[in-house]
């Protein structure tokens, strides 16, 4: 199955479409979601309780037409009980293995902070290699495959910090927010012509589809000027005095990978410097290590991105 940019960008339009008919949120925090799943990496939503994170991923992957799976990440958790065992069959008198809940193509790691180190290890290796090893055997993950992983801004007590390790294997970091008055009345209008709880979406893609659409932003054109602008953002970030460790490598590839999904969902065949500005937050500043005199400053990691946008050069695209 082949597809071109604006078939892709049709479709694309149409998940987003769906979500919102569950998901009171921005069009623009949306589709930094599906960026994600573009780019094939992962996204990180950090919230308040009760913004509607878990509805956002549950409704994502059923538009996708993808398998779901929510592990709620807690302190007594245990790698097994992510990547799953092996039990033993009373009948056949051996062990077999039982797949755990990463066995999904979208995996709500819902309050991921919560875990312990070595459970957060264990999603670690799913994130990257796309695989899991129980008792010494490593089996292959769903394709497609990804994480939305959520974390609580506040109660930060008895929670585990993710190691940078961990925070640069996400494609993306985003918020919703709280809804604007009227996006929080339409809330209620729609619970109250409904008699489920939860909103519900439809299937518009399948699991082929979104396989074919995450080769689309490969056919994007990134001129050379582009490149030198994305190269010379991040490393800024490992000049700016406030910060003690800038963007990795992995991260410049992130933003390249990531401004070319912008560009499918804007329906262009090559990225622009807006499309490059308009990811540069949610893609390069959860990668940020700011000094410690920073931090007592209050410095704000996205400040640090404001002034790296202003200073560094926007080339002109023909």
């Amino acid at each position: 199955m082949t597809m071109d940019i604006e078939e892709a960008t049709a479709h694309c339009d149409s998940v987003l479409t769906e979500v919102e008919q569950a998901v009171i949120a921005d069009r623009s925090f949306l589709e930094t979601v599906l960026l994600g799943v573009l780019a094939r990496g992962h996204v990180l939503l950090e919230d308040v309780p009760g913004t509607g994170k878990t509805l956002t991923a549950r409704s994502i992957a059923t538009a996708l037409g993808l398998s779901f799976s929510r592990i709620q990440f807690t302190p007594d958790l245990l790698p097994s009980d992510v990547t799953g065992t092996h039990i033993f069959n009373e009948r056949d008198r051996s062990f077999e293995f039982n797949e755990g809940p990463i066995f999904a193509n979208v995996v709500l790691a819902d309050e991921i902070n919560r875990a312990p180190p070595k459970t957060q290890s264990a999603l670690l290796e799913a994130m990257e290699e796309r695989q899991v090893t129980a008792d010494g055997e490593t089996r292959e993950l769903p394709d497609p495959f990804f994480v939305i992983a959520t974390q609580n801004p506040v109660e930060q007590e008895g929670t585990f910090a993710l190691p940078e390790a961990q925070i640069d294997r996400f494609a993306v970091k985003a918020s919703m927010g709280y809804p604007s008055y009227d996006g929080e009345a339409e809330l209620l209008y729609r619970r109250a012509s409904r008699e489920e709880r939860s909103p519900s979406v439809e299937s518009v893609l399948s699991p082929d589809h979104v396989r074919t659409v995450q080769r689309v932003p490969e056919t994007v054109r990134v001129d050379d000027d582009l490149i030198t602008y994305i190269l010379d953002i991040s490393r800024a970030t490992r000049d700016d005095p406030r910060v003690a460790v800038g963007v990795s490598p992995r991260g410049t590839q992130r933003l390249f990978e990531t401004a070319r999904a912008r560009a499918v969902i804007a329906g262009r065949e090559y990225v622009t410097p807006d499309n490059v500005k308009t990811i540069a937050h949610p893609v390069l500043a959860h990668r940020l290590v700011l000094t410690a005199d920073a931090r007592v400053n209050d410095v704000q990691k996205t400040t640090v991105i404001d002034s790296v946008l202003d200073e560094i050069q926007v080339p002109t695209v023909e």
